[in-house]
């Protein structure tokens, strides 16, 4: 997927690793795509990671949502909440099957969805993360998320489906590095100009996500989840979803 004026979309992250074990990635590791690192790579300690993923949004919505964490088969429900949010921090597989950073261990986006994308976009995000981990290949994951959508098996996109990425934490990409607090908007496929998005002194930045079906709008925000202001002058870089 890539970004209208701005390059292409990466996921965002931290370093923050934790091996789990070599039975939980023996399970794959014979299947696995030959780019992806092994599976301890991409996983974190549960505490950090709940932590980590409550720092996508202001503490005023993150305190009261659920949180997912990652295990060797897929995502947990580790905290459940009050509020309809759902939070987590994503891995580099929800980036675009062109994406350099695709297979990238160090990449973490916290995350959190309100209740139209915790209903249907974190839906996405599980399947392909269950793909994945289950020693799928990237063709052939993709190959699977399009048989679901095309079969109903994955949820429609809601009106609102939106989310927070406002993690000081996060780490955008190889070249983007943390970049910038954002807001997310999810939307079936639709032209940039829906939103006056892409075009010179719009604030708002676009991804045509041809991959999912979808147009992910975005508008950077002035300071991050724990209120103090984004200072950094660069408005380039990669984000991803």
């Amino acid at each position: 997927m890539k970004l209208s004026k701005m390059g292409s979309w990466k996921t965002l992250g931290i370093l923050a690793v934790f091996c789990v074990g070599l039975h939980a990635y023996g399970q794959s590791a014979a299947t696995r795509d030959p780019k992806m690192a092994p599976l301890d790579q991409y996983m974190m300690e549960r505490n950090a990671e709940i932590a980590l993923a409550r720092t996508a949004a202001p503490e005023a919505i993150s305190h009261d949502a659920d949180v997912f964490v990652m295990g060797p088969h897929g995502y947990e429900n580790a905290v459940k909440g009050t509020n309809g949010f759902v939070c987590a921090v994503q891995r580099s597989w929800t980036a675009g099957a062109d994406d350099p950073d695709f297979w990238n261990a160090k990449l973490r986006a916290p995350n959190c969805f309100n209740a139209a994308a915790a209903r249907s976009y974190w839906p996405l995000v599980m399947r392909k993360t269950e793909l994945v981990l289950a020693g799928m290949s990237k063709e052939r994951m993709f190959e699977s998320i399009q048989s679901s959508i095309a079969k109903k098996e994955l949820p429609a996109m809601e009106p609102g489906a939106m989310s927070y990425m406002l993690s000081r934490e996060q780490f955008v990409s190889e070249s983007g590095g943390h970049w910038h607090p954002h807001l997310m908007f999810f939307v079936p496929e639709t032209a940039d100009m829906t939103w006056g998005a892409g075009v010179p002194n719009s604030p708002v930045l676009v991804g045509q996500d041809h991959e999912d079906h979808l147009t992910i709008f975005m508008i950077l925000v002035g300071q991050w989840s724990d209120g103090k202001a984004d200072h950094a002058d660069d408005k380039s870089g990669t984000p991803k979803h």
